[in-house]
């Protein structure tokens, strides 16, 4: 049973992607919302702790982080400091308060690395070996057990959420979904027949930003700490795939052409989870299928394109 009705939630990286769906779903659920300022770096130890200290959350909800898995190779020192000390301070200013929140710490299935190619087609667990394979991976691993290690001394709530590829309207471009549609939606504008791509046969676990958001919530509440959860759809789909669901949604004859730029130096060829601790836990599974999913994202771009036409 949730423990409460409504939370008082405290909310890093809400301005992202991610956040902004977030937001919008506490709101339609009754929350309390509270946004760490846009000013304060989550590696801001002081300012980290006077925000949580005037706000006095029931519930963090940490989705600060730098996220893009081919820029960690360039740059892998700071997507530590941000994505693991950043963490770090930021459940050390949690334990210190009058009455420490809950907090959920959103990693990524990209934590599994290597593992995925291992189990040879099924489904990633919870319980699976943790072998990344990205510095954008180390470094989420490392802030799971940043976690781990204050709950087991502090006693602090702390439950891991592994989304794996969640997309929707308002996805930056730098993830594979919104890239392909924007570029679609490029094409359809300037009536080109052509549009570039990265990898195609790699297969990914998508599901929709406003189910994920949903999930978290759920978790939040509900999860026993010191717990992961996969937040997935269960079935992998390849990126061919979505590709050509993205072509027929535009009812255009759009060539597809690989550019070696676009190809990442690691890509784990198949990387899909299992939905079953969600659902056999909390009932929790998708409600919006992929192909709807896909003609918002499309249509997102479309309208993106023509207000800067």
């Amino acid at each position: 049973m949730a423990r409460f009705k409504y939370v008082r939630a405290f909310i890093t990286g809400s301005n992202g992607f991610v956040g902004k769906w977030l937001i919008e779903h506490l709101k339609d659920c009754g929350d309390e919302i509270i946004q760490l300022d846009d000013s304060v770096d989550i590696r801001e130890q002081e300012r980290l702790a006077t925000a949580l200290s005037d706000a006095e959350p029931e519930v963090i909800f940490h989705l600060a982080a730098l996220t893009h898995v081919g820029r960690s190779f360039e740059d892998p020192i700071t997507y530590l400091e941000v994505n693991t000390v950043g963490t770090y301070k930021l459940l050390e200013a949690a334990r210190k308060l009058k009455n420490p929140p809950r907090i959920l710490l959103i990693s990524s299935a990209e934590v599994y690395g290597v593992t995925g190619q291992r189990k040879n087609g099924h489904p990633l667990v919870e319980e699976d070996q943790l072998l990344p394979a990205t510095p954008y991976a180390m470094s989420k691993v490392a802030a799971e057990y940043c976690g781990i290690q204050q709950m087991h001394a502090h006693g602090l709530e702390v439950i891991i959420a592994r989304p794996f590829n969640h997309i929707g309207p308002g996805q930056s471009e730098d993830f594979v979904v919104s890239a392909l549609a924007r570029r679609i939606a490029v094409a359809e504008s300037a009536g080109d027949d052509k549009i570039t791509i990265g990898n195609l046969s790699a297969m990914r676990d998508f599901t929709d930003v406003r189910d994920v958001v949903a999930a978290y919530r759920i978790l939040s509440l509900n999860a026993t700490p010191g717990q992961s959860y996969n937040v997935c759809s269960g079935h992998p789909t390849a990126i061919s795939d979505i590709a050509e669901k993205l072509i027929l949604l535009s009812g255009n004859k759009i060539e597809l052409k690989t550019d070696e730029a676009l190809l990442r130096a690691v890509d784990i060829p198949i990387l899909y989870g299992s939905a079953e601790k969600m659902r056999s836990e909390f009932d929790w599974r998708p409600s919006l299928p992929l192909d709807q999913t896909l003609a918002d994202v499309l249509n997102y771009w479309r309208k993106q394109i023509a207000q800067s036409a």
